[in-house]
């Protein structure tokens, strides 16, 4: 789910969304999201996860990116092509709330300042800019026993050269990968989170631009009854991927897949069952 503080109108542009998942041993899993984003000044991310109810302070680990931005453009490498049309994400809108209890940890990871919030009610820990609004949580049951990460996004509002200047138009950055490893409640599933809701109302219908890769671990498969076509990698991960960079958040020997959820879709999170 992509939610972005400040005002409506803080976020022009969202979109060429990418989410890799893997499964790891001990019921974990490792998310890493990326995508272009054009807004008037910065602001944070908030992403939902399935963590495990009760889940402390300390169950999430980021893991820093920044030097490997290109990680997500060269693990697509290493999938045939696909033709498909262009579209738009899109994000919720928080809204502020007085602060009251202390501040949950904030974490340096690369470009980001990052916060694990462990359920709904942890919000009040969090810094005041980026908390829901209870009529948010109202329109959201089913994220009201789940822990959130938090990304403060950087660097965000240049009108990119003269012409953006000109045209006043904001100018999209390509935001370097947000990587973090949490205990996930499902350990024969992985999550995705690719609901998205515009101007703080849920919509059945969202138009997306997701393109998703999952990972199964060693002794596992995709379950082959999931309506997703999931397409595998026809060379090598290890052809294309920096092994040193990746900070282990990929096997280069084993195989992914790839699917691409693009236009007028149902607005949910994608769930991969594995077997």
């Amino acid at each position: 789910m992509c939610m972005f503080s400040g005002p409506p109108s803080i976020i022009e542009r969202v979109n060429g969304t990418q989410i890799f998942a893997r499964s790891m041993p001990e019921g974990r899993q490792i998310l890493v999201y990326g995508m272009n984003v054009a807004a008037k000044e910065p602001v944070a991310m908030i992403l939902p996860i399935p963590v495990l109810p009760g889940a402390p302070d300390d169950a999430v680990r980021f893991i820093d990116l920044q030097g490997y931005p290109k990680f997500l453009h060269d693990l697509d490498a290493a999938f045939p092509p696909e033709e498909i049309p262009a579209g738009r994400g899109g994000g919720l809108r928080l809204q502020l709330a007085p602060e009251s209890r202390p501040l949950l940890r904030v974490h340096e990871v690369g470009d980001f300042v990052a916060s694990f919030v462990p359920s709904t009610a942890d919000f009040e820990r969090l810094d005041p800019r980026f908390r829901l609004s209870d009529a948010i949580w109202d329109a959201l049951p089913q994220y009201g026993d789940y822990g959130f990460a938090v990304f403060q996004l950087h660097d965000l509002g240049s009108r990119g050269g003269l012409l953006g200047k000109l045209t006043r138009r904001i100018q999209t950055k390509t935001i370097h990968p947000m990587a973090f490893e949490f205990p996930r409640r499902d350990p024969q599933a992985v999550f995705f989170p690719t609901i998205h809701v515009h101007d703080g109302q849920v919509h059945a219908k969202a138009l997306f631009d997701h393109h998703l890769y999952v990972q199964p671990g060693p002794d596992e498969r995709l379950d082959l009854r999931s309506p997703l076509e999931w397409r595998p990698n026809d060379t090598p991960l290890s052809h294309h991927l920096d092994g040193e960079r990746t900070a282990g958040i990929v096997d280069l020997e084993a195989n992914a897949f790839t699917m691409s959820k693009i236009g007028t879709l149902d607005n949910a999170d994608t769930v991969v069952k594995l077997q």
